[in-house]
């Protein structure tokens, strides 16, 4: 089984070929466009791993964009008994689900 690991979006990804994976939001990308990540921390195959010291050397993941969206509602509730001071506030955090082709 071939797999990588990635960095994007300041977190890191296990993927292998026909994975579909949420990242966070690449903006100026729509469905269907190519992404290209050269930020390969490891990748392993039947014949071993290897891990670059950070990145690999050469190594890319290309994958295809399939949606962009935003994730369900996160609600955030500060409170603070007996001092009548309550705060309630609502986050969608945005995401790009992306299908990974391959690894070279």
């Amino acid at each position: 089984m071939e797999y990588a690991v990635i960095r994007t979006g300041g977190k890191q990804y296990r993927v292998a070929p026909g994975d579909v994976v949420q990242i966070p939001t690449l903006a100026d990308k729509q469905a269907g466009d190519t992404v290209e990540f050269t930020e390969v921390l490891a990748a392993g195959d039947e014949d071993g791993v290897r891990i670059g010291a950070p990145l690999v050397e050469g190594a890319r993941v290309t994958a295809t964009v399939v949606t962009q969206g935003r994730a369900p509602k996160v609600i955030v509730f500060k409170f603070k008994r007996r001092k009548q001071y309550k705060r309630k506030q609502g986050h969608r955090q945005g995401f790009t689900s992306v299908k990974i082709e391959a690894i070279a």
